[in-house]
């Protein structure tokens, strides 16, 4: 694999020399904070800290996907050498009642089955252990008495009625906008999205249109660190050690689970090893914390990768969709029609369902559109947050139809996209204007760096050859909020507190930038403390590429406080106004008088003393105007926009069904790149993981129950599977608002990815795939079928 980097940058980019950037961070490629330890191991994750000592817990887990409680008999558990406890559902609910059923959108999750199981594999009984050994064991000896109910498992069944997953909806207080839903029974649709722009018109004479039904499957995050879990009473304090990316919502959660005030609660985090959204909102926290308050014990709970199939999947998702061009190959009309598969609970799938519904049309210019987009129940594990945020699922959907749409219209599937693609300051479907969203940017670039306009040598043999290219679009999670408090010390170091949790992205490195250009730090010189409810202030969430945003802009603000306050005390000092002074590499200085103090020196006479600190703190708020009810629309839908683009140039084994990809071009606008090795690292990895989705990656079930759910079957990309060469390409268009014009960038290239690589492969052997991954046995299926004799 090669990867050649390339970057295309915007006019709109302050050069480096500018009074803009007078500090040395900011558009560096500084090295990843910890990155020496990690390659030697050293790095110490949460399951590697010396804690105090843990009972462990390992829970017995259902067998069936759909079906009453009738009884638990622990006995023999409980014989097992070395066993101290078994929990249930029922021991639970009586002791805490309904607090136990946690979510974000809906409190419809207990951390222990109550009443009846709803998947297979759903916690039943907790075994508490001195060893996970004796744990695992006594796990094994709970027998469950059941009452089977009928199951539900396909998504369209789910949508048509009975049998109900759950009795009936009930919204958590996390999202507010979702109380309305309260008490509405026998349904499986717990959210639904509707999209409406435009009148609905007969197409025009000549227009073309092309519809299809497209399945995205579930499929599973595959964080290299495993879920963990550790929680223990510290007088009337509850303590948590959690893989988690939202420490802050934890907090609450488990507060709100015990009963507790917040100052009760503390939730400490460690550098996350991956997590692509696997570790958000309500994973193992609930139990670990509901079993050390009311057992008044230490205790920890270490998945097994075969479990970690079972907290948490990505939405499988069906889309009906259609499209329409008029006679001049202006995009018309676009409808879909979206259902997410949420599986047994929730979590966040309201969210995902909106968030992707709003886009479901593409980045496009489009007269009218209709989107409906549901989260439905199913008795299958539950989905949730995965890099994307359900945007990939309906990208797949509405890139396949343009490209088909532009090949109906005999067009350039390149040239068609960008005669229709959204402009800065056009209006997206949903209401909301466009802007550091350079779409044709992203594609001219991953398509000069294909070379598109020569022609492709297309062998006729046994293996064939095509291109294909898709862009995406999706909007930052908002409103949200973030806060940063800076130290700044006495030799000139700093210490940055804020909540944002690195889980491998770099955040740590580049909130590091962010706070040294305006105090003109060197390179190693901020050290960002890892998230400590007790420590670090409030931080939504890390996720959904908001923290280079949000975080960032908190982080910029607190410490553009703290150099204006070393100014200050610098004008003192010199006895000029603060006007007439200055920061530095080399510290502060006086314009007027030429007067220099480094910083060690300006605090050391300030404060009189060695050692001391100078603090300051800022916080970013973000706002939004809500969806109109009526059409789903709004003219501030987001705080930003990502636009990302991929090009294909791949070969087909037709003896096979292998797609050998040889080259892969990915580009997207990432507004300003804080740093730039991070940034196509960024765009590269996102990726890498959108060729496993493309062609590998989904989970098998049978009536419920996971088939391929360990690392033995569940197939991923190996390094023979990965592009002969990589071409990450950053563009740069400043945002308004960003922290030095930055968004995100995390999930921009898997979002067009899987649509680029179907895209060429449709150009290769002529056939339009609807259903993901594109397994080799489904691309000699489908050959064969083109065979045969109609």
């Amino acid at each position: 694999m090669t990867i050649d980097s390339r970057s295309a940058v915007s006019a709109g980019v302050a050069d480096r020399g500018s009074a803009a950037f007078e500090g040395r961070a900011v558009g560096e490629s500084w090295g990843r904070v910890a990155a020496r330890s990690k390659v030697r191991g050293e790095l110490q994750h949460a399951a590697d800290e010396a804690l105090r000592p843990c009972l462990d817990v390992v829970v017995t887990r259902s067998t069936r996907p759909h079906a009453e409680i009738l009884g638990v008999d622990a006995a023999r558990a409980k014989a097992v050498d070395g066993v101290v406890d078994v929990v249930t559902g029922a021991d639970l609910h009586a002791l805490l009642g309904d607090a136990i059923f946690t979510g974000p959108a809906f409190a419809d999750q207990p951390c222990l089955a109550v009443g009846k199981v709803r998947y297979v594999g759903e916690p039943v009984a907790a075994v508490i252990a001195r060893g996970r050994a004796a744990a695992r064991a006594g796990a094994e000896e709970v027998a469950v008495d059941y009452r089977e109910l009928d199951p539900v498992h396909d998504v369209d069944a789910a949508v048509r009625g009975a049998p109900f997953v759950h009795d009936e909806l009930r919204p958590s207080v996390v999202f507010g906008d979702l109380a309305h839903l309260r008490g509405i029974r026998d349904t499986n649709v717990n959210y639904e999205y509707v999209l409406r722009h435009g009148d609905p018109v007969e197409p025009p004479p000549g227009s073309v249109t092309v519809s299809d039904e497209f399945w995205c499957p579930p499929t599973h995050h595959v964080p290299i660190e495993l879920p963990f879990t550790a929680a223990w009473r510290d007088g009337d304090r509850l303590e948590i050690l959690s893989t988690t990316q939202t420490p802050s919502y934890v907090r609450q959660s488990v507060a709100d689970l015990l009963g507790l005030p917040l100052a009760s609660v503390r939730v400490r985090t460690a550098p996350l090893g991956g997590s692509f959204g696997a570790k958000m909102y309500d994973r193992l926290e609930p139990l670990a914390a509901a079993l050390a308050w009311t057992r008044r014990t230490a205790v920890r709970i270490a998945v097994s990768r075969e479990e970690a199939f079972l907290l948490t999947t990505r939405h499988g998702a069906a889309v009906t969709g259609s499209m329409t061009a008029d006679a001049d190959g202006n995009i018309v009309a676009a409808d879909a029609d979206v259902r997410y598969d949420t599986g047994a609970y929730a979590d966040v799938g309201p969210r995902i369902t909106a968030k992707s519904g709003m886009v479901a049309s593409g980045p496009y210019r489009i007269a009218q559109a209709h989107v409906r987009s549901r989260c439905v129940y199913t008795n299958k594990p539950s989905a949730g947050p995965f890099r994307g945020f359900g945007v990939p699922q309906v990208t797949w959907s509405h890139e396949s139809l343009v490209d088909e749409l532009a090949r109906a219209r005999g067009e350039d599937p390149a040239a068609f996209r960008r005669r229709n693609l959204l402009r800065e300051g056009d209006v997206s479907v949903v209401g909301t204007p466009m802007h550091s969203a350079d779409f044709v940017g992203c594609l001219d670039a991953v398509t000069a760096a294909l070379d598109w306009e020569s022609p492709l040598e297309r062998p006729t043999g046994r293996y064939r050859r095509g291109r294909g290219v898709a862009v995406g679009i999706k909007a930052v999670l908002t409103p949200t909020i973030s806060n940063a408090v800076l130290q700044l010390n006495q030799d000139g170091s700093a210490t940055l507190l804020i909540s944002t949790v690195d889980m491998g992205q770099g955040s740590d490195t580049i909130m590091a930038q962010i706070a040294a250009e305006p105090l003109c730090l060197p390179e190693g010189a901020v050290r960002v403390v890892a998230a400590d409810t007790d420590v670090t202030p409030y931080d939504t969430i890390t996720a959904g590429s908001r923290s280079t945003y949000h975080s960032g802009n908190a982080v910029r603000r607190a410490a553009e406080a703290m150099r204006d306050k070393l100014i200050e005390i610098a004008a003192a000092r010199f006895g000029v106004a603060a006007t007439d002074v200055k920061i530095t590499g080399d510290g502060l200085v006086s314009t007027q008088t030429q007067q220099k103090a480094s910083i060690p020196e300006l605090l050391h006479a300030h404060f009189g003393a060695r050692g001391t600190t100078l603090t300051t703190e800022a916080d970013f708020r973000t706002t939004w105007q809500p969806y109109d009810k009526r059409t789903g629309r709004s003219p501030q839908v987001t705080e930003h926009w990502f636009a990302g683009a991929a090009a294909a140039q791949l070969t087909v084994d037709t003896a096979t069904g292998r797609v050998h990809v040889e080259h892969l071009a990915i580009a997207g606008d990432v507004g300003r790149a804080i740093n730039p090795a991070l940034v196509e690292q960024q765009l590269t990895g996102a990726a890498i993981m959108g060729v496993g989705h493309a062609l590998f990656d989904q989970l098998v079930f049978d009536e419920g129950q996971i088939v391929n759910g360990t690392l033995l079957d569940y197939q991923l990309p190996s390094i023979h599977d990965v592009p002969d060469r990589i071409t990450p390409i950053v563009v740069e268009n400043p945002h308004r608002t960003g922290p030095y014009g930055a968004k995100g960038v995390g999930e921009t290239t898997i979002i067009p990815l899987a649509p680029a690589i179907a895209n060429a492969v449709r150009d290769a052997i002529g056939i339009r795939f609807t259903r993901l991954p594109l397994t080799s046995e489904r691309i000699l299926d489908a050959l064969a079928a083109q065979e045969e004799p109609s």
